[in-house]
């Protein structure tokens, strides 16, 4: 067992009953390991150098990390120790949902500009510096960007996990959606 990462939207219980296959818009667990590279290593994690790289600015991907999702919610009003800090709970999650708020056309943009401009890149895997710890098997899940090596989840590579997330992203569009954010789990 792991952790894993979820993509979401505004309005799951919708695209829950949706006839988008799993395989189709999910993201594999060394996304979520790269999603969490910047609490890991010291340095510029590889997403950082990505964005760097490619001159796109992935901040919009780590703030889909911030959308207090019910689930999460109630955990944290589970241990509040009284109604002050109940409503204090409540308060920041209102102000986390606020910021990422329609957020969906800025994440949209940012995964077409890595779409279009990772492909030029030459040699992706050897210009990432994995600070000694490759725990994202860099060679392999950075490389052969354009190929769909896995099955939707197991054994992606980067480009097929950019991949999925677009088709989730467009069908969350077509769906009404307006805000989208990760959950782990």
């Amino acid at each position: 067992m792991g952790l894993d990462i979820h993509l979401q939207a505004n309005n799951q219980e919708e695209l829950n009953s949706d006839e988008l296959d799993f395989y189709q818009r999910s993201l594999s667990r060394t996304f979520c390991n790269l999603m969490s590279r910047r609490a890991v290593v010291e340095g510029e994690p590889e997403l950082e150098q990505i964005g760097r790289l490619t001159g796109v600015d992935i901040t919009p991907l780590y703030d889909m990390e911030n959308y207090p999702d019910d689930n999460f919610l109630r955990g944290e009003l589970e241990y509040a120790e009284d109604d002050k800090e109940r409503k204090k709970i409540l308060q920041r999650a209102e102000a986390d949902k606020a910021q990422l708020d329609g957020n969906l056309e800025a994440v949209t943009a940012l995964i077409d500009q890595l779409l279009t401009k990772l492909p030029q890149l030459e040699d992706l895997p050897s210009r990432l510096n994995d600070h000694g710890y490759d725990t994202l098997r860099n060679k392999s899940y950075f490389a052969d960007f354009t190929q769909n090596p896995g099955d939707g989840y197991i054994r992606n590579n980067f480009g097929q996990d950019l991949r999925n997330f677009r088709r989730f992203l467009t069908h969350a569009q077509e769906h009404g959606s307006t805000t989208v954010y990760f959950v782990y789990g």
